[in-house]
């Protein structure tokens, strides 16, 4: 018998986070780490778990992530975003509820490049007069 299973791939800054929602009691494993071992901010478990809780799914699915890349504030937006797609999969129905959210727009804001000539994306050199 083979087991559901829904995919979705989010990504955000420099993160890629990969997927998976089973049928389950709501668990939320990360790179083989139970979510609250993984990421140490009450504020960004809340922020993964917004899908979740926008669809009330919160107790139907198992949810298992393999995140690279980036920080925590990254790879917890591209956890959302790749469980906000992963939804939509089991559940076309879910798309209002998460487009109005706004949980299934790509956030688009990277790190600007270093130019040369300065020390940073925008920081110049530090202006002598003599």
């Amino acid at each position: 018998m083979a087991q559901v299973q829904y995919y979705g791939t989010g990504r955000r800054k420099s993160s890629v986070a990969r997927v998976r929602l089973i049928p389950g009691e709501g668990r939320i494993v990360i790179n083989n780490r139970e979510i609250t071992e993984y990421i140490p901010f009450a504020a960004l478990i809340e922020d993964i778990k917004q899908p979740l809780a926008l669809t009330e799914t919160g107790t139907n699915y198992d949810v298992l992530v393999n995140v690279h890349g980036g920080g925590f504030a990254g790879q917890a937006g591209a956890i959302r975003h790749g469980i906000s797609r992963a939804l939509l999969q089991a559940d076309p129905e879910f798309r209002g509820t998460l487009k109005q959210a706004g949980l299934l727009t790509r956030d688009a804001r990277m790190k600007e490049r270093k130019k040369y000539g300065l020390k940073g994306a925008r920081r110049a050199p530090q202006f002598s007069k003599r």
